[in-house]
This record gives structure tokens, sequence and C-alpha cells, in this order.
């Protein structure tokens, strides 16, 4: 029974996928009823039914829990989506800011008022861009001419949903200023946002004041959790070699931060012969439990999934110290997954949570592993072995357990990441961290700067190690691009790891790798259709290549990024005029209507019609067409030809417009 717990989160996460995958959104009866049965099935399996009984309640329980859980949070922090562009001017106040620069302010703003003619939104939140030199803190109120935007769907199938993540956060909009700008009032002065906020702006000025370029934007990345300058080449680079996980605050820095404070507290009163007598190991892992939400308050709070589930953790592996108990098992990181996935249900389909949990059950499974244990190496050379092969054996374990979540996110694999890891953890373990820490601690004093110029040289060094990996992985990359449902499947892997304590726990994974490997992979696209922009790219070769529309825009590039192809305008085997463009090639012909006059000649002469003007009635019954209904209604298309058919195969990015985070064409 005590092992089952385990799976509680595993059952949490099945019910919420259920739930996000449904066509339509289900009856609030239904999800009462359902919820009371099972509270008296729970009662009733008590008295009555055997105790396997009483553990699939349990489970079941959770499934279902797991599946109330994303219309519950709707219901509490949820917003009507706006639905066409809204323009005006309108006061609002600042709820949070997302990052600041001498360019541009990022905010989260509340309370949007119309002011003179502005038309009213019913939205709770927007996100904000506005002009750097506004300085603008949480709780201040302004007023702004504001181009407000409908928030866009997933840019492929089964790409990043801003709508999904924007609607459960609050977030109905975003915009950016068009005119006049004015702070009406500043908020409360000793609002806990506010200083926090206030402490992470200090910190990240005095960064960019010694520091500069990359080694900045990393270094405040490490230490405030402000990601936004970091550059796509560095991005690239360091992902490349697998140092990608450094620069977002998590479980590495979280350790060595306030492991590091509590061994050296533990060590300075364990020195002092008079307090001999004290609980010095209590009071070291109080101090640590401290640091670690008090750095958790400095990378971003509870908004910060990875540094939130990692200060959870270690809240309870330092409780367990407290406690005299056991503190590194799977029944933690029970315990830290059901907190986020209750305070934060919709993480679970972020990047970050997926891969920081996946990392935290594969490292700790592979610690619960009966092994065998040897003589304790004395000498120095055989002490600082063990080392670089517990840093190794870390990172290959890590990486093996995020494989299938990194691949399937960011299609990229990083082959050497061990290699990268050994090199660069030194720097960040005994330089950046350390010094970054006594920065911090010293600027009240006005002494921080050279510990900064000592961090920034230990980032330079991580860097120079990330480009040397990266140049050994050239090739070695890959570009996986893995169907929806293989991570299913690694979540059922990882469910079996996490319940089995023996080495039978490896054959949950061991079985699922060949099956991904198998028919995990999706084929790339012969054609992509924005919803928004004119850009229709098809097939040429290899490669793809723009029929309409124009390289750089955002569809465009996030199409390239993804499959690691650059589009290139224009398609060579395109011919286009005034009315519209034709493509044909030996297994389908496509036509681009510009103008209407195109539809008499081209309905029923081509395999595919594409056109963002309505095509009359007949054209629908001699071909596949993709019109502006269904760019309005399914947003981004995917299409595949299918030889068998003799059709394309397609694929919207927007299943259905049934659920409350959509919006519905007008």
């Amino acid at each position: 029974m005590r092992r089952l717990f385990v799976l509680l989160p595993f059952s949490m996460i099945a019910g919420l996928i259920c739930y996000a995958t449904m066509p339509a959104e289900p009856s609030a009866y239904l999800l009462a009823g359902v919820a009371i049965a099972l509270a008296v099935l729970m009662v009733v399996s008590r008295v009555r039914l055997a105790l396997n009984g009483l553990r699939s309640v349990v489970q079941i329980s959770a499934f279902w829990l797991g599946f109330c859980l994303l219309p519950l949070h709707g219901l509490a922090f949820g917003t009507p989506m706006l639905a066409y562009p809204a323009y005006g001017t309108y006061e609002a106040q600042v709820d949070e800011v997302l990052s600041a620069d001498e360019n541009r302010i990022r905010i989260i703003a509340s309370q949007l008022v119309p002011i003179e003619d502005a038309r009213p939104v019913p939205i709770r939140r927007a996100r904000i861009v506005l002009p750097g030199e506004l300085k603008l803190a949480p709780g201040d109120s302004f007023r702004a001419a504001l181009r407000l935007a409908p928030i866009p769907g997933p840019v492929l199938p089964g790409a990043h949903d801003g709508q999904f993540h924007s609607y459960f956060v609050g977030v109905g909009a975003y915009g950016s200023s068009i005119g006049t700008l004015e702070v009406l009032a500043a908020g409360d002065i000793w609002s806990l946002a506010r200083q926090v906020q206030g402490l992470r702006t200090v910190i990240g000025n005095r960064i960019d004041t010694v520091l500069d370029g990359a080694t900045a934007a990393i270094g405040k990345a490490m230490v405030v959790g402000d990601q936004s300058d970091i550059t796509d080449e560095t991005r690239d680079v360091m992902a490349a070699s697998g140092l990608a996980h450094i620069y977002s605050i998590s479980g590495l820095h979280l350790s060595i931060v306030a492991g590091g404070i509590y061994w050296l507290l533990r060590l300075a009163l364990a020195s002092i012969p008079a307090l001999v007598a004290w609980p010095i190991k209590q009071i070291s892992a109080s101090v640590g439990i401290v640091a670690a939400f008090l750095y958790l308050f400095l990378a971003g709070g509870m908004d910060n999934v990875p540094a939130f589930r990692s200060t959870l953790m270690l809240a309870l592996i330092f409780g367990a110290v407290l406690a005299g108990r056991q503190a590194l098992t799977m029944r933690n990181v029970a315990i830290a997954a059901i907190i986020i996935i209750l305070i934060d249900p919709a993480s679970i389909f972020r990047p970050s949570f997926q891969l920081s949990f996946a990392a935290v059950v594969g490292l700790i499974g592979i610690y619960e592993l009966p092994r065998l244990h040897g003589k304790p190496s004395t000498g120095r050379l055989a002490r600082i072995g063990g080392v670089v092969a517990a840093t190794a054996w870390t990172s290959l374990v890590a990486g093996l357990a995020t494989l299938l979540f990194s691949a399937y996110h960011f299609q990229q694999t990083a082959p050497l990441g061990v290699i990268g890891n050994v090199l660069a953890l030194p720097f960040v373990s005994l330089v950046i961290m350390p010094f970054g820490v006594v920065s911090v601690l010293a600027m009240p004093l006005g002494i921080d700067g050279l510990f900064l110029a000592i961090m920034g040289w230990g980032i330079d060094r991580m860097i120079d190690v990330a480009e040397l990996v990266a140049a050994w992985s050239q090739g070695w990359t890959g570009n996986p691009l893995l169907a929806g449902w293989t991570l299913g499947v690694g979540l059922i892997a990882l469910a079996w790891f996490a319940f089995l304590e023996t080495r039978w726990r490896l054959l949950g994974p061991a079985l699922a790798l060949p099956v991904i490997l198998a028919i995990g992979f999706e084929p790339r696209p012969d054609i992509l259709i924005a919803d928004t922009t004119q850009a229709v790219a098809i097939r040429n070769g290899e490669a793809m290549a723009l029929v309409t529309g124009r390289t750089g825009s955002f569809a465009v590039d996030v199409w390239s990024d993804h499959y690691q192809a650059e589009i290139t305008a224009p398609h060579p085997a395109a011919n286009c005029d005034g009315l519209g463009c034709i493509l044909t090639n030996p297994a389908y012909s496509v036509a681009v209507i510009r103008n209407a006059a195109a539809f008499a000649e081209d309905c029923g002469r081509h395999d595919l019609l594409i056109a963002r003007i309505y095509p009359p009635q007949f054209c629908y019954a001699t071909g596949q067409v993709i019109g502006p209904r269904n760019l309005l209604e399914g947003g981004v298309h995917w299409l595949v030809w299918n030889e068998a058919t003799g059709r394309f195969d397609i694929r919207p990015a927007i299943e259905n417009l049934n659920r409350p985070w959509r919006i519905a064409p007008r």
C-alpha cells in the first residue's frame, strides 16, 4: 500500500491528459457526480472490500481528481479569451514584471479599464510589451494606448499551445503600446511581490553593469531566473552540448546554494566546542530550507516550475533530516509532484515539468537500486576520480531519463552531453554558483564587482566548453520527430520505473524504447499552411520552400527551427501569376488561389486547392479544399501525401473549438 503512493501523481497526470484531450467540455454534473460516487465507494471499501479493492479505488480517485483539476483551476483562474483585436487607451494595473531592459519591459497587467472610446475587453489579464523607459513594478497602475490581440494557437500540430497555457493563468490577450504612456500611481511599497521584483531588478542591473553579452545574460538567468536576454545562438550551442539545463534554475542550482549553506553552517557550528551539545544538524537543515525558499523567490517564485519543484524536494529532504528519516526516496518525489500538480495542473503539459520530473524519478530510481559496495576510496586521486565518475553517471542517467521528452519538444538530442557536463559542472559548482551567491550578499556593501567578475570568468569557461562539445556533436544531434502518443508510452514506462524497487524497474523503459523506435516517428510534412499569414510551404526534395508568403515571419521561422531546415523562397517548381500559384510534381498538384477568377479554371483540376477567399461550393465536390473557414477554425494545417489513397492526410493544429481556451471564429 505504501509503495502504491508513488503512483498517485501518475494517476493524476493520466486524468489531466484525458481531460485535455476530450473533444468537448465535460458536464459539471458529471464531474461532481463521479466525485461523490468515488467518495462513497472509498468509505464502503474501507469497511467491506479487500485491501486490493481499496487500492484500486484510491488510484481511480486520484485519476478523477486529476480529471477535475483543470476545470476547477479554470474556474478559479481562467479567463474569457479575446476573440479579435482591440485598439484604444486603457488603464491597468501591473501584476508581474516578466523582464525589463533599456529597450522594453514585458508585464502581466490586470483590471484593464477602457478610456474614452476604447472597446471594453472581457479578459482578466493581458501580456503587454511597453517601452523600456517606463519604469513599472508590481502594483503600479498606468494608462497607455494599446493594441490588444488574440492569443495565437499552436504553429504546428502538437506544438506549444499558447491559448491553453494562457487561459489557465488568466491571460486572455497579448498587446503592445501604440501611443502615449503614463504612470498613474505606485503600488504598495511594502508588497512582497514588489520588494522581490525590485531586488531582482537591482541584481540584474548590477550583473549587466559588470558583465556583458552572453556572460551577463547567462549570469542573470542563473541568479534571478531571467532568461530573456539569452540569444538563440547561445541557446542552440548550450542545447547541442547538453548544457541547456544549467541556465534554467533547478535542482542543480538549489542543491549547490542550499546544500552548500547547510554544509558550511554545519561545519562552522561543529568547529565551536561550546556548541557541541546543540542540535547542529537540525539547525543547519532549517537554515538550508530558508535559503532554498529565498532563492526560489529570487528565481521567480512558483511560476518557475523547475525551481519550485526542486525547492519542494529540498524542503522534503531537509525535513527528513530534521525528522531523522531517509531523505532521498521516491515517496518524496511523489509528494513534490502532487503538490505541484494541485497548485498548477497545467504545468504537466510544459517541457519544464516533464523534464525535471523525469530526471528526478530517474536519478532517485537508480539511487534506490541495490548495488555492490566496495571499500571507500582513500587516495586523493581516487576521490577526484570518484567525483568525476559520479558527475558523469548523474549526467548520463538524467540525460537518458529526459531523452524522450527533450527529443519530442525540442527535436534535438545531445549525444555528447555527458562529456559536456563532466567538463562544465566543475565551473558551475566551484566558481559560478558560489561566487554568484557571494556577489549577491556583497551587493549591499558595494564590493560585489570582483565576485561578479569571477563568476563571469566561470561562465565564459562554461561557454567555451559548450562551444567545444557542440562542435564535436555536429552531425550527431539528429532531428527526431516523435508522435504525441510516445509521451504516453514514456509516462507509463516512468510509472513502472518509479513503482518497482528492484532491477525489474528497468524493464519498463527497456520495452518502451523499441516500441518508440519502431513506430513512434512522424513523417515530415509535404505541405504546411499558415493561418494568419500568406505562408504556404511545400516540399522541395528533402527541404521545403514557400509558394506564397515570405521568409522571416514567425510561423516560417518556427517551422524552420522545428524541422532544422531553412525554408527558402520562392519554390522553384511553382508557377505564379496574378490569380494564384500552381505547383505540380509526379505525386500531386496544388493550386493556391489569390483571385476568385481562378476558381473556374482550377477547381477539380488539382489534388488540393488552397484559398484564403471563400471558394464556390462545387469546388468541395471535386477535390480536397482548404479554405478560410478551415484556417480560422483549425489554425495551421499540416499535410502529408498518402500514396495509397491518392489524397492528402490533413492535420489541423487545433482539433476542435469546444474548449474554454479556444477562440471561436466570428
